[in-house]
């Protein structure tokens, strides 16, 4: 008879925890993979940084994207609020390795790539199964209460239960671990289109970030296959939402008339689905694990949509608490320490991606005279762009950036 105990259980199945549930089973321990919904589902959050490159090497997909249809992505480039075009930032002009080049996903045929992949790799996956409690014996986590489609709840034990419950963020909830930044209180409406204009060449692929007029706002662009295109507006919660009494759909057409360029390329374009809205709250747990527990992702925490964070973060999380998990395992060490040994690592990368954010929502900067005065810090303003955060020291950039707008306190401990 096969025991309700696993090594380990991970609940979600997005990007962080089928990251960790490949890692760990690939190590040869017993892992369950838990997922509420029926895979392939919507998600937001299409556009991948190439510093996503190394983790997919690591798991094995590299070469199932590169023979998939999602389009490749060459660079970023930024819109001012009167619609001029920055230079594009193309990331093999910084570096030629075939990392520069990444991917605009359409997230329910990536997340499914990345479940499978787990499974594939030894993870037991379970999808329609509902955690909505986490059993604890002190501090300690010892399983979880699942309840299935059908009705049907059963308790599991595990030594380590991973939360990666993306913004749901189950166990930082119940243990009030959660902050919010509130600098960054921000909300998006947002679609896919069929038929927006895209340029051609390496250029189709790129993602554009596109300031309104008078900078309360900012709208993504992000090509996907088959002609579609997803896109989005963010703004401050208070701004955007609080203050109207509007549809989502008569905010989002209020806010694309101040930004020519974006209405420019939709113009003619077909939408796809209703608006949608989400608040996309910067927040952040102040540890990333405890006695028999471990955050990843989103579950973690969030910083802001506009670099395109969110999925490279969730892989990188997944993959450092992976191999804490199987180092703790082989000692028979499930403490806060060791199943958190990772955070100290990770968190400067987090750190300085959290404080180009801050530079970017600072209406009186602007990157163009920041590099024009600081030509040296290119290459770490690029390096930021794509996710190369934790091979190459950005953080030289930020003194003579903090003289041209105010950055945050670095955050480089758990309280």
């Amino acid at each position: 008879m096969i025991s309700d105990h696993y090594d380990v259980i991970v609940i979600g199945g997005g990007p962080a925890g089928s990251t960790t549930a490949a890692l760990v089973a690939e190590y040869g321990h017993r892992v369950l993979l838990l997922e509420r919904e029926e895979f392939p589902r919507f998600q937001i959050g299409e556009s991948l940084m190439p510093g996503t490159y190394w983790s997919f090497k690591r798991l094995g997909l590299l070469e199932k994207l590169k023979k998939s249809a999602f389009v490749k992505k060459y660079s970023v480039q930024f819109f001012s609020g009167s619609g001029k075009g920055s230079a594009p930032f193309y990331f093999h002009l910084h570096d030629p390795h075939e990392s520069s080049i990444t991917y605009q996903v359409l997230r329910s045929e990536f997340d499914l790539m990345m479940m499978d992949n787990a499974r594939e790799k030894g993870a037991e996956v379970k999808q329609g199964a509902s955690v909505h409690q986490v059993h604890f014996s002190g501090d300690k986590a010892t399983g979880v209460q699942i309840r299935y489609r059908d009705g049907q709840i059963k308790d599991m034990s595990a030594s380590v239960i991973v939360d990666a419950t993306g913004r749901s963020a189950l166990i930082s909830r119940r243990l009030k671990t959660k902050t919010i930044e509130p600098k960054l209180k921000k909300a998006s409406i947002f679609t896919h289109y069929k038929g927006a204009f895209r340029d051609e060449g390496i250029d189709e692929g790129a993602t554009l970030i596109l300031h309104t007029q008078d900078k309360d706002s900012w709208f993504w662009y992000i090509p996907l296959a088959d002609d579609v295109a997803s896109v989005g507006v963010v703004g401050g919660l208070d701004y955007l939402l609080q203050n109207r009494k509007r549809t989502p759909q008569e905010i989002f057409e209020e806010e694309l008339a101040k930004c020519i360029r974006m209405e420019e390329r939709l113009a003619g374009a077909e939408q796809l689905f209703p608006m949608k809205v989400t608040q996309d709250f910067s927040y952040r747990s102040n540890t990333v694990a405890g006695e028999g527990w471990v955050l990843v992702g989103d579950a973690f925490g969030f910083i802001d949509p506009v670099y395109s964070s969110g999925v490279f973060l969730a892989l990188k999380s997944g993959e450092m608490a992976a191999d804490a998990i199987h180092e703790g395992i082989e000692k028979c060490d499930f403490s806060a320490g060791q199943l958190g040994k990772w955070g100290p690592e990770f968190l400067p990368g987090m750190e300085a991606i959290r404080k180009l954010v801050y530079a970017f929502y600072t209406k009186d900067f602007s990157f163009a005279k920041f590099l024009k005065a600081h030509p040296e810090c290119i290459d770490g303003v690029i390096n930021i762009l794509k996710g190369n955060v934790y091979r190459e020291d950005v953080t030289p950039i930020f003194e003579p950036m903090g003289q041209m707008c105010d950055l945050p306190e670095t955050v480089d401990h758990y309280s």
